[in-house]
């Protein structure tokens, strides 16, 4: 058998070493941890969930305001980030508030604030796996109940104010606040299991998230709304939304997630680099 050379022994063992690194780095925990919770399954079934309950509801909650009138479609456009004509194409997939108004009854108000929860404990679920948390116990539900009320709220509030879209404090306030409640949404959701110094990078990172998807939007969903309308009608922006939506489901998810990355290896980095500083000092 032909000898190893030593050339051969050396590029072997730096592979060895490459790949044990890549192991122990925060990215490869990040990607088997986003395996193991699931996230592409998981952020499809926000998408799915978030439009079949939740966006119906706030359909419903933004026709309530006829001194406003803008209506959800006008809000999803705005959110969105996409030109004006990929906003009429989103306007035609809802009804104008007043039509809205005058088909909702009751029963499906009510149906539609009950299937609501379903979403809530899917975003529940998705912060307990993140976590490796046991699930709640069912007398919490009244956590879920309360999110989904603040949603809905903060969610109306945005599509009935303008501020944030014409000013940069605007939009900085409008940041400081998602900040603000996907921190206390873990925080509420989880039955206050994790601390707010653990769940406040998540936060950061989930708002920051979508500020980046608003402008991938911009460049990549708008030009595409209209070309899917002209292609297959309201179905095609019906897609791109919905595809829009699983985007929204990877960031609340992914954000929260490499919060916890983050949160886990900042004192593995403090501890490492406090030797240094030591070492440093005359």
């Amino acid at each position: 058998m032909p000898k190893k050379s030593p050339e051969d022994g050396d590029s072997s063992s730096a592979s060895v070493r490459l790949r044990q690194v890549l192991r122990d780095s925060p990215a490869e925990r990040g990607w088997q941890r986003s395996r193991e919770i699931e996230l592409g399954s998981r952020s499809m079934g926000f998408a799915a969930l978030g439009f079949l309950t939740l966006v119906p509801l706030l359909v419903v909650v933004s026709a309530a305001d006829p001194e406003h009138g803008r209506g959800f479609a006008q809000w999803l456009g705005d959110g969105l980030g996409v030109s004006g004509e990929a906003r009429e194409q989103v306007g035609q997939l809802f009804a104008r508030p007043g039509q809205v108004l005058e088909t909702t009854t009751a029963f499906g108000l009510a149906a539609l604030a009950v299937f609501g929860l379903s979403f809530g404990a899917a975003v529940q679920t998705g912060y307990e796996k993140i976590w490796e948390l046991p699930s709640a116990r069912w007398y919490a539900r009244w956590r879920q109940v309360l999110w989904l009320a603040v949603l809905v709220g903060t969610l109306y509030l945005t599509a009935t104010t303008t501020l944030w879209r014409h000013s940069a404090a605007g939009t900085l306030a409008a940041t400081l606040s998602a900040v603000l409640f996907f921190g206390w949404s873990q925080r509420m959701l989880l039955g206050g299991r994790i601390a707010w110094s653990a769940v406040l990078p998540g936060a950061v990172l989930t708002a920051l998230g979508l500020l980046g998807l608003r402008v991938f939007s911009r460049l990549v969903f708008s030009p595409l709304i209209a070309s899917s309308a002209v292609t297959y009608g309201p179905f095609g922006t019906f897609l791109v939304v919905q595809s829009w939506l699983v985007g929204v489901g990877v960031v609340v998810f992914g954000g929260a997630l490499a919060g916890r990355l983050l949160h886990e290896e900042l004192p593995r980095v403090a501890q490492v680099l406090r030797p240094r500083a030591w070492r440093r000092r005359p």
